[in-house]
């Protein structure tokens, strides 16, 4: 399991037992921002200056998304497949070309290796620029490095894409004096995400600059290799997110602790991301998505030490559904201890209803064929949320037990919900095919760079309120009536029919991480739980 314990100096450090993450920090200020709602995601500060004949793109710092780092390792440990062997699936992934002649093909099995044991260190570019190299139109690529004795070992050069692409399949060449070999292949398809380059160890550290020339063979695929750096928007910003990745790192500073609560917590915060995003059935088309700035929230309710069993108890037995906002948790520039103070009681209820419910959605993982990535970060979320078995629970992994609970009972509560749309596709219809009022499922999309899960079923009432009506009041019997007895008298009835509405609902809740606090917000009459005709 990751453990993170921060400090500060010339740069902010997060440290594993052998993992240590090193972004740089300028004038004491986090690599990450707290979070701006006009820098949101995969945002970067650029600015343009004329360079010779070509427009020089220089990117500061990136304003990456939540759990960027988190991510890569992730993705470097679930490289390999059941046999041990690099998928190829993982190739397309990193942009290696051939498992076998490729020499990056080795690296990245290296580097799963590494990622495993947390024996991986990773260090930010302050700067990035893009400009023209020469009259054969070639690309420059020049990465800022900040001072870091790191630099003295072998590195490899992960470039990030902030988007995916289009346009089929692509060959470029990167060549520099710092890469081993000097001149190395990438292929890129429509998932491809990451391109990998592996470079030389600097002796001297002395390398405050890389340089490295982007080039493509076909005459015809140099604005496409343009597109691919700049983000398909040339003269405004770099398109790729770079990171420095060395192996084994040392783990100098004796104030890092393996294993820390507080390392776990974010580790296990960006775990659950992953996880929604695989489980979150994907269902209807998707619409634009709609911010929930725009509803109206109870007043928040916080989590913490100082949180009543009663709250707890409450948002424990809660059917509502719940949405997680990531916009600032898993920043890794902060990293907070959050933990729950929960009665001996209230903490074994907790403990025996996620022992359910993760036994339920690891049948749902099962029947539904979600795939067995799901699976195996179930379990590792289940690791990270455990009770210890003879000594009480720590207060931090009652936190995490909650978190995950109330995650699950969404995923439960959202795949009963889609198997309950298939039994009634697949009953008998209604006498003489008529449209009576009733429930519907309705999908609606939310910020998808701020929530998991990115969508939330609200439900919603269709149908006709026809005799006899669903559910109506006595102004909808009467009002039906005196409609049906003007028909009767063939006379036109000038009045409003009833009609199908939602007259129950249920509140939505969503759990927000603010720098050290959590907090949950309740939106009343959010999703529809009963229709009748009024």
């Amino acid at each position: 399991m990751l453990g993170v314990d921060v400090f500060y100096c010339g740069a902010l450090m997060l440290c594993w037992t052998r993992l240590c993450v090193a972004l740089h920090v300028s004038h004491g200020q986090p690599l990450i921002p707290p979070h701006d709602p006009e820098m949101t995601g995969d945002h970067y500060a650029a600015s343009s200056t004329e360079a010779g004949d070509g427009l020089e793109i220089k990117n500061h710092v990136p304003h990456h998304a939540p759990c960027f780092v988190d991510d890569i390792l992730a993705a470097l440990r679930e490289a390999v497949g059941s046999g041990g062997e690099l998928t190829n699936r993982s190739l397309t992934l990193f942009g290696i070309c051939t498992a076998t002649d490729d020499p990056s093909g080795s690296v990245l099995f290296e580097l799963t290796k590494e990622a495993s044991r947390n024996g991986l260190e990773a260090l930010h570019p302050a700067a990035v620029h893009l400009s023209e190299e020469d009259e054969r139109g070639a690309l420059k690529l020049t990465f800022d490095l900040p001072q870091s004795p790191s630099l003295e070992q072998k590195p490899v050069l992960l470039l990030a894409f902030k988007s995916p692409l289009s346009g089929g399949n692509l060959d470029f060449m990167f060549t520099s004096q710092l890469l081993q070999p000097n001149t190395q292949s990438v292929c890129i398809s429509g998932e491809t995400q990451y391109m990998m380059l592996t470079g030389k160890a600097s002796e001297d550290n002395v390398h405050q600059n890389w340089r490295i020339s982007a080039d493509t063979k076909s005459p015809d695929m140099k604005q496409r290799l343009r597109d691919v750096l700049t983000g398909g928007k040339s003269g405004s910003s770099i398109g790729l997110i770079p990171l420095l990745l060395f192996s084994g790192g040392r783990g100098t500073d004796t104030r890092h602790t393996h294993g820390s609560g507080s390392s776990q917590t974010s580790s296990f915060l960006c775990e659950l991301k992953r996880f929604l995003g695989d489980v979150t059935p994907r269902g209807q088309p998707e619409s634009p998505p709609l911010q929930l700035t725009s509803l109206q929230s109870m007043p928040p309710l916080t989590l913490g030490v100082s949180s009543s069993d009663t709250l707890l108890a409450g948002l424990i037995n809660s059917s509502a559904l719940t949405i997680f906002s990531f916009s600032t948790c898993c920043s890794m520039s902060q990293v907070h201890r959050r933990e729950l103070a929960l009665s001996p009681a209230l903490a074994e209820e907790l403990r025996q209803r996620l022992e359910q419910t993760v036994m339920q959605i690891t049948e749902v993982i099962r029947e539904e064929d979600v795939g067995h990535r799901a699976a195996e970060r179930l379990g590792r979320l289940r690791e990270l949320s455990a009770f210890p078995k003879e000594e009480p629970a720590t207060g931090e992994s009652q936190y995490r037990a909650f978190l995950l609970l109330k995650a699950l009972q969404t995923v439960a509560r959202t795949y009963a919900l889609k198997r309950g749309q298939r039994t009634a596709r697949a009953g008998p219809s209604s006498p003489g095919g008529a449209n009576i009022c009733g429930l519907r499922s309705l999908t609606v999309s939310l910020e998808r760079h701020l929530l998991a899960p990115n969508t939330a079923n609200i439900d919603n009432c269709h149908g006709t309120c026809a005799v006899p009506l669903v559910n109506p009041t006595n102004h909808a019997v009467l009002l039906n009536s005196h409609i049906e007895s003007e028909r009767a008298a063939s006379r036109s009835a000038d009045e409003r029919p009833p009609c199908c509405v939602p007259v129950a609902y249920e509140a939505l809740e969503v759990v927000d991480f603010i720098e050290d606090l959590t907090q949950v917000r309740p939106f009343e009459n959010v999703v529809v739980k009963e229709c009748g005709c009024r």
